[in-house]
């Protein structure tokens, strides 16, 4: 509790900072509160979790690992964030402030113990998003982006929040406990409304992490919001809404496991198929990793597919390859368009002659998440594909794998561009921060691949 009391004053400590105008602290005084957050997160690690606040929250060992690899994520992308809002706008601390309450709707919906701390944790962190993705006013892109996130946001609440509703009226509780024990109890007297609700469940789910067919407003709110925020999305956003997916259907629709995994398992496999195949087409990098981020969410989804007791360290394990990956591509990618104006792969020519650091940790990032050896990536899809075999679903991993190849080929023609692709170009000045994130996240990337015991068995 103590992370998620700390990242909410956190925020408002940032907007004092902002109204008495002291803008250089912004930067400092956010990433040294978020490692606090993230610390008094890891120091619960060896206490006995019991439902807190009358069974709302529950901060266990799942809480606390995504709690953490969500924060100290977002203590990543902060540090991206040097001088860039600057250049949006001189109201910087409600930038700052947005991203930290977002981050605390996330930390409720990863720890939740009731459906209603569910509903408001995604509220939370919703609400900020919207704003988030329209900060540049005068940006028609951004605007467009902004809008369409809150009106496809909305109508996908519209579902969750009905499912709920349905839970509620078949069992008289949102206490997740009290959920499964219903289900327990009368494994032969469900009520058809309750079977309803996790259709309509899983439908404002898949909305929020972007599962096909439900994945439309994705390419275009990525693409058009600002690649700093666009990177939070991809990252953080979709780690929390796989922990609370998961979560619920673990810990109470497991027994109805014969009911909702067909429907899932159609869903994973057109969500591979649109994520991979549309993502050979695009023509601009940050489109064609909104498509990727797509087909990761089909890998994810393996997780609950194949339900059993390693499906929270399969999504542990590749929901944190994929974030440290993703934020060394939109890292390097904001440097790209600060030089070129936008994100064409044409842009990328030449890249490994003028700036060899780029190129090298660009090419891990590719790598990682296409899945190659001795990459964080390969180690996620192991422990997904592993699940999947485990529940005896060959076809769907026959699938998948066919999927990680035709990925291969997009992720590829990155390297390509930059190693093969001859372009006369100045040579990009790196600030600090940006090399320090990107420097991190990559050696991150080549450790956890070499020796994944690392976080392979955390929770």
């Amino acid at each position: 509790m103590g992370s998620l009391i700390t990242v909410s004053v956190l925020a408002i400590v940032v907007l004092y900072l902002g109204l008495y105008g002291a803008n250089k602290a912004l930067l400092p005084v956010t990433v040294v509160g978020l490692l606090v957050a993230a610390g008094l997160a890891a120091m619960q690690w060896n206490t006995i979790a019991q439902p807190q606040y009358s069974g709302m929250v529950l901060f266990d060992h799942y809480a606390i690992a995504f709690s953490v690899i969500c924060i100290l994520s977002t203590v990543l992308i902060i540090l991206l964030s040097k001088n860039y809002f600057e250049r949006i706008s001189v109201h910087v601390a409600e930038y700052y402030a947005i991203i930290l309450f977002s981050l605390a709707g996330i930390l409720v919906m990863v720890s939740y113990h009731n459906l209603t701390m569910l509903f408001i944790g995604i509220e939370i962190m919703s609400v900020s998003l919207y704003i988030l993705a329209g900060i540049k006013k005068r940006d028609f892109g951004s605007n467009e982006a902004a809008m369409k996130y809150f009106l496809m946001g909305a109508f996908s609440t519209g579902f969750l929040l009905f499912g709920i509703a349905l839970i509620y009226g078949t069992t008289g509780s949102f206490d997740l406990e009290v959920i499964r024990d219903y289900i327990l109890s009368n494994p032969r007297d469900i009520s058809f409304l309750f079977y309803t609700g996790i259709l309509l469940i899983i439908v404002g789910l898949c909305f929020k992490v972007g599962a096909a067919p439900f994945h439309f407003w994705t390419p275009d709110v990525y693409e058009g919001s600002p690649t700093l925020i666009t990177a939070y999305m991809a990252t953080v956003v979709k780690t929390a809404g796989f922990a609370a997916f998961l979560r619920l259907f673990a810990v109470c629709f497991a027994p109805l496991a014969d009911f909702w995994t067909p429907s899932l398992l159609i869903i994973t496999i057109i969500t591979l198929f649109i994520g991979n195949i549309t993502a050979l087409y695009q023509h601009n990098f940050k489109r064609m990793l909104a498509f990727s981020s797509i087909s990761h969410v089909g890998y994810m989804l393996f997780a609950i597919v194949a339900l059993g007791v390693a499906s929270s360290n399969a999504v542990f394990v590749y929901a944190t390859a994929y974030s440290i990956a993703s934020i060394i591509a939109f890292g390097v990618l904001m440097l790209v368009q600060q030089q070129t104006g936008n994100s064409s792969f044409d842009n990328f020519n030449g890249l490994g002659k003028t700036n060899p650091f780029l190129a090298l940790v660009l090419t891990i990032s590719m790598l990682s998440l296409a899945g190659i050896p001795l990459t964080a990536g390969f180690i996620g899809k192991f422990f997904m594909f592993s699940r999947a075999l485990s529940q005896y679903q060959v076809w769907l991993t026959v699938l998948a794998v066919i999927n990680a190849i035709i990925s291969i080929f997009y992720y590829f023609r990155v390297i390509i561009a930059m190693y093969f692709h001859q372009e006369e170009r100045n040579s990009i000045n790196i600030p600090a921060n940006v090399g320090f994130v990107l420097g991190f996240a990559a050696l991150a990337t080549i450790i956890i691949g070499i020796f994944p015991g690392i976080i392979a068995h955390l929770i």
